[in-house]
């Protein structure tokens, strides 16, 4: 029976890892869609989106049956509620970039009022954060999972330095609010998928440690 069990918690781990990987290449669609100006990319984020919730789902589904056949203690309970919150904080993550696929396809017949700069960077930092939190989940790694405070610092750097770009171009010529608000909207979906990987980082620390902590308040008060 015990080994039957660890045996479900090996595959469960694995589906979260496939469910990681699969968000990880979205984020990255989703920003060189945008950069490319390329709907038909776009477009596969947007179906590809449903894949994820529907992987969510499931996971859900038997992290509940696990739970209530099993009756799970300690770090094995840990491990089930963490999972619980990963495929959330992963299934958000993939519809913050089915938003920036949705930015490409409205933005598709325009010239960019300013070269997009940072926001591959901002893409780039949330695939390096994201690897790296599902590099921290397969072994247990709280320092990498610690590591993620300074990930969002970085981002939110980067976001408080878009807004201001975008707040000068937009008071220097009206014509521009349109388009500069998409931008900053984009830029908002990677910041936000930013702060779901962080709490995929305070999962990884509850399930090793059986503690939380508030990765992201810790970023903005540190």
């Amino acid at each position: 029976m015990r080994s039957g069990f660890q045996k479900e918690l090996g595959t469960l781990q694995e589906d979260i890892l496939k469910m990681g990987n699969l968000v990880h290449e979205l984020i990255y669609k989703a920003v060189k869609s945008m950069v490319n100006k390329d709907v038909e990319m776009a477009r596969e984020v947007i179906k590809a989106d449903d894949i994820v919730d529907e992987m969510a789902s499931r996971l859900e589904e038997r992290c509940l049956s696990m739970i209530a056949r099993q009756q799970p203690m300690a770090k094995d309970l840990r491990m089930i509620a963490g999972a619980l919150h990963l495929a959330m904080d992963l299934e958000r993550i993939a519809d913050h970039a089915e938003g920036l696929a949705n930015i490409t396809i409205r933005l598709k017949d325009q010239a960019y009022i300013k070269p997009l700069i940072d926001i591959p960077r901002m893409g780039e930092l949330a695939r390096e954060m994201l690897k790296k939190a599902l590099k921290a989940i397969l072994r247990d790694d709280v320092a990498n999972a610690w590591s993620l405070v300074e990930d969002e610092k970085v981002m939110d750097a980067i976001y408080k330095q878009i807004f201001r770009e975008l707040l000068s171009i937009m008071m220097e010529d009206p014509r521009t609010i349109t388009q500069a608000t998409e931008l900053l909207l984009a830029a908002g979906h990677l910041e936000r998928i930013a702060d779901h990987i962080t709490n995929v980082g305070e999962m990884v620390l509850y399930i090793a440690e059986g503690r939380r902590v508030d990765l992201n308040k810790i970023a903005r008060t540190s």
